[in-house]
């Protein structure tokens, strides 16, 4: 009920044919403006969050430590062995 009183129209010209859009939709057993609100959302979820400097600067900050690690067999070891004690497989 909310997010109707917080929507906003929004209209856009598509240069190819709408018709494809409606195929699209119709296949998907929606309206097209459900369809592209969907494909709005999962635009949005594969586009990044946060700018891609500040992601790289924070990697390198976390780099820059060391922290004691376990050799790779170890660690696997140390998770069986867990799965193991609580019954989880």
């Amino acid at each position: 009920m909310w997010a109707h009183l917080m929507s906003k129209r929004l209209s856009v010209l598509l240069e190819e044919k709408v018709r494809a859009v409606q195929r699209a939709a119709r296949a998907e057993r929606m309206t097209v403006a459900e369809w592209v609100r969907q494909a709005l959302r999962a635009a949005r979820r594969r586009a990044p969050t946060a700018d891609p400097r500040r992601k790289i600067e924070s990697i390198r900050a976390a780099a820059r430590h060391a922290f004691p690690c376990p050799d790779a067999e170890q660690m696997l070891a140390e998770i069986e062995s867990g799965y193991l004690e609580t019954g989880r497989s």
